[in-house]
């Protein structure tokens, strides 16, 4: 067997024990990018943590392929943008991308100068951003943080209109926020927490410039599955501060498929 398919068939159990760490992590972030295998189309899938990224390349974009790593009664914190299949994880916590709203405001207000609607969400999302800011350097009680994230909850409230707009674009950034309204603040529940899915859409780059550099994605499913196990064992390791090249000299060394010792960093 050639070296590289073998070294993902040594690294399996470190990749299962990293996707165990990544559905019991307190806070995830998930994302996805298209893909293909064999030509047909597949979407690959990265799910970062603080410190963990595993990857799965899956037949599709949906809740099943999603909870297939997260587990469907996964009960943390997402990160994420507004796909609507992760509003499907009824159990656990929610924090929209405030990027990608802040975004889509953005371009609304290039396509509409003159609506008022978008410059309204933007100045209330830019102030909770600044009030998590604040609170972080001490500048805001945990009293204040409710009081302020109380008042941001009732303003986006009261920007959404009951009858809705006459431009197309603004009714449907309004029924957006609506649809996401309970994970708009989040962040102000705990400011600890990214306001945005930054970490999963940075675990993608590198694979991006591959899909651009090979055809799409990769030729077999036996690809496939070598690209998803390595990918996750070399970007955990380097988010480690491990050495990846000799992670894989242990996993090509060893007699059998193993747990590389992935979980300390090495002894400074």
């Amino acid at each position: 067997m050639p070296a590289v398919p073998r070294a993902a068939r040594q690294a399996h159990p470190t990749y299962e024990t990293l996707c165990a760490q990544v559905r019991g992590s307190p806070v995830v972030t998930p994302d996805q990018t298209g893909w293909k295998v064999g030509g047909h189309p597949y979407w690959l899938w990265a799910f970062a943590t603080p410190d963990t990224i595993t990857y799965a390349i899956e037949d599709g974009r949906g809740f099943a392929q999603a909870a297939r790593m997260l587990g469907a009664d996964y009960a943390g914190v997402q990160q994420r943008d507004g796909w609507a299949p992760y509003r499907q994880f009824v159990h656990a916590a929610h924090q929209t991308c405030l990027a990608h709203l802040l975004r889509r405001c953005r371009t609304m207000m290039l396509d509409h100068p003159y609506h008022p609607f978008a410059p309204q969400v933007q100045a209330l999302l830019q102030a909770a951003l600044a009030t998590r800011d604040r609170q972080r350097a001490g500048q805001v009680s945990d009293h204040g943080l409710a009081v302020a994230r109380g008042h941001y909850v009732n303003r986006l409230d009261r920007l959404l209109p009951v009858r809705p707009s006459r431009l197309a674009d603004a009714r449907r950034f309004a029924v957006h926020l609506r649809t996401e309204f309970a994970a708009v603040f989040r962040l102000l529940f705990d400011p600890t927490r990214d306001a945005t899915n930054w970490r999963a859409e940075h675990a993608l780059r590198p694979a991006i410039i591959t899909r651009k550099m090979c055809g799409g994605g990769n030729r077999t499913a036996r690809g496939a599955y070598t690209q998803q196990v390595l990918a996750s064992l070399l970007r955990t390791a380097q988010q480690r501060g491990l050495d990846t090249t000799g992670l894989i000299v242990t996993a090509l060394q060893a007699p059998r498929p193993t747990v590389l010792d992935v979980f300390q960093p090495p002894p400074s």
